[in-house]
């Protein structure tokens, strides 16, 4: 069972920028379609940023020029490079399939965005 592991948060000002990584166990990203998922507090958990295996890409417009998806494949290890950030892009940070697969939910890292 391939397990993911989620690292990278950390606390950061508004309008900086972090790279979150996403490590896989095994060969996933070759097969599945794949996401980065924020849960804020008190809110559900949304997709903020979609990579297909054929590299298209997809974000959400509270997202779109700020976030961009990468990697896979070889290095078994996907990211999340997120710039500008928002006191509202506060929460943890999950990546799973698309759709995501209950199994492979894993600890999530925390992005915190304040002054």
């Amino acid at each position: 069972q391939v397990q993911l592991v989620e690292s990278g948060g950390g606390l950061v000002q508004p309008g900086g920028s972090l790279t979150l990584s996403c490590a896989a166990s095994g060969d996933i990203f070759s097969t599945y379609s794949m996401g980065w998922y924020r849960q804020a507090p008190g809110k559900q958990r949304d997709l903020v940023a979609h990579i297909s295996t054929t590299g298209y890409t997809y974000y959400p417009d509270s997202v779109k020029g700020r976030f961009t998806i990468a990697g896979g494949n070889a290095e078994n290890t996907m990211y999340l490079r997120m710039n500008s950030l928002r006191p509202e892009d506060t929460g943890v940070y999950y990546c799973n399939t698309n759709p995501p697969r209950s199994e492979l939910w894993g600890q999530g890292t925390q992005v915190t965005v304040s002054s």
